[in-house]
């Protein structure tokens, strides 16, 4: 969701663009400033802003190998708050391995973690 799709979201519930466009503006510019000047911003069950610094270190250039120096720096992050966390695991994972053994094949299928094994025909030997 980009920018104009958020104020879309919040037309439907404000009544006017002109409206939700100045709120959304309105509260990202509220964010920006008080994150820019130090501040934490936290929104219970959303999340929190906070400015983190980053400091110096000795890095590598990937294609030569050679040392860099990086310069220490401050950054913004977003920790995401409980609510948002819960919401966002919804999305579907993948089982959790156990030490139980997989269920013998059927009908001749192979195994899951059985590897695959191309039959090569053997040469003859004359």
């Amino acid at each position: 969701m980009n920018k104009k799709e958020l104020v879309d979201a919040i037309t439907d519930r404000v009544g006017d663009k002109k409206t939700a466009t100045e709120a959304v503006n309105a509260v990202l510019d509220a964010i920006q400033s008080a994150v820019a000047s130090g501040d934490k911003v936290s929104i219970t069950g959303f999340g929190a802003f906070e400015m983190v610094h980053k400091p110096a270190r000795t890095a590598r250039n990937p294609s030569t190998g050679d040392p860099i120096k990086v310069e220490e720096s401050w950054a913004p992050r977003f920790r995401p708050g409980r609510t948002s966390r819960s919401r966002s695991t919804r999305v579907a994972r993948l089982p959790r391995r156990s030490s139980r053994p997989h269920p013998a094949p059927v009908d001749g299928a192979r195994s899951p973690r059985a590897p695959f094994v191309v039959p090569c025909p053997v040469p003859a030997v004359a």
